[in-house]
């Protein structure tokens, strides 16, 4: 079979899987095959063993070459859904796909579930933008430049999904828009406000602490992030204070030659509570901090503006940038701590960028 006929036979059967998993994929569910035996689904089927068989035992050279020519062709989604069917085939499809595709630091693509939790690219801003729905108080993270302009080529990214309390309000997020559940797989994290017993004093408690009728046996939490306003010194309506600290990532990440903590696999919550707590420890306990950019009074329009390089439309106080917030000792060059880390502004009715 020539290499042409096998990489077009390759994207058949990644549209099959689409088709196969049509709901997942819709959305933002990025399926791949589990560890097991690749026939635990379909034990009685001969026809499975057959084509499985066929496509496992391609000689290592020929199936590295044909995933580095789909990984190099598909640069978006939802082409880029052929990566991960190159993904679910078997375990050493599997294996060399990872081997494949780089972190999105490194080449800026999004590919797996993964992708999620490891940094961006430094050079150029991974763009997205969210959808709010007022009816069902839910809000969809999509990768694309906007609705209009990207089609049906989004990518549906994260949900979140306000749940009111009786003393709080939470942010459920999710994988996935139709299941929020605490024990499922699909279950990110969540933002809330803390009641003021439960406030984190410390950057080393942050990771051991919360509240206790917050801790469920199956999903332990640890604060990865804690997000502060304050009112402008007129408290009026003008822009306000916004400071991040990332308990996670320290802050040495932005200096030269930093780098970021980059997970490779998902891991339980515990795993990850003791690679926050050895990293911080590392780098002398001292998080990364954003803080918003200051804004430049216009005269000319009279308000506040900031630079959004065309990304936003709309003039709201909620438009925001973040920049790091690095301290003298920490010899960060001023480039650096003007670079935009992440920004969010209003583009029309219940849409909103927000690129990182």
């Amino acid at each position: 079979m020539q290499l042409k006929s096998f990489v077009r036979e390759i994207g058949n059967m990644s549209k099959k899987f689409t088709k196969k998993e049509k709901h997942e994929c819709r959305r933002g569910g990025a399926y791949i095959a589990p560890d097991s035996s690749p026939l635990s689904s379909t034990a009685g089927s001969s026809t499975a063993l057959t084509e499985h068989g066929r496509w496992a035992n391609l000689p290592p050279e020929l199936l590295l070459d044909i995933i580095q020519r789909v990984e190099a062709r598909e640069t978006c989604w939802p082409g880029r859904g052929d990566v991960v069917a190159c993904a679910s085939v078997c375990r050493s499809w599997r294996q060399i796909t990872k081997e494949v595709v780089k972190t999105p630091e490194q080449c800026g693509f999004l590919t797996f579930p993964i992708s999620l939790k490891q940094p961006g690219s430094r050079d150029t801003p991974i763009e997205c933008f969210i959808q709010r729905e007022k009816a069902t108080s839910t809000y969809r993270l999509y990768m694309g430049l906007s609705p209009a302009l990207s089609g049906n080529l989004n990518k549906l990214l994260l949900v979140a999904k306000k749940v009111r309390r009786a003393t709080c309000t939470d942010f459920v997020i999710s994988l996935v828009g139709n299941d929020f559940s605490r024990s499922s797989n699909n279950y990110v994290g969540k933002l809330n406000q803390p009641p003021k017993d439960s406030l984190v004093r410390s950057t080393n408690r942050s990771l051991q602490k919360t509240h206790s009728r917050q801790v469920s046996p199956r999903k332990p939490m640890f604060i990865t992030a804690k997000i502060s306003y304050e009112l402008n010194v007129l408290r009026t309506r003008g822009p306000s204070r916004m400071k991040c600290d990332m308990y996670s990532i320290p802050a040495s990440a932005i200096g030269q030659g930093g780098t970021a903590p980059t997970p490779t696999a998902f891991t339980n919550c515990n795993d990850e509570a003791r690679l926050g707590f050895k990293t911080l420890k590392s780098a002398q306990n001292v998080p990364l901090v954003l803080r918003n950019k200051a804004p430049r009074w216009h005269e000319q329009l009279q308000c506040w503006c900031l630079n959004f390089k065309g990304r936003v439309t709309v003039a709201s106080v909620k438009n925001f940038q973040l920049v790091a917030a690095a301290e003298p000792s920490q010899n960060v060059a001023v480039p650096e701590q003007e670079k935009v880390i992440l920004q969010f502004g209003k583009i029309g009715k219940d849409i909103f960028t927000m690129d990182y």
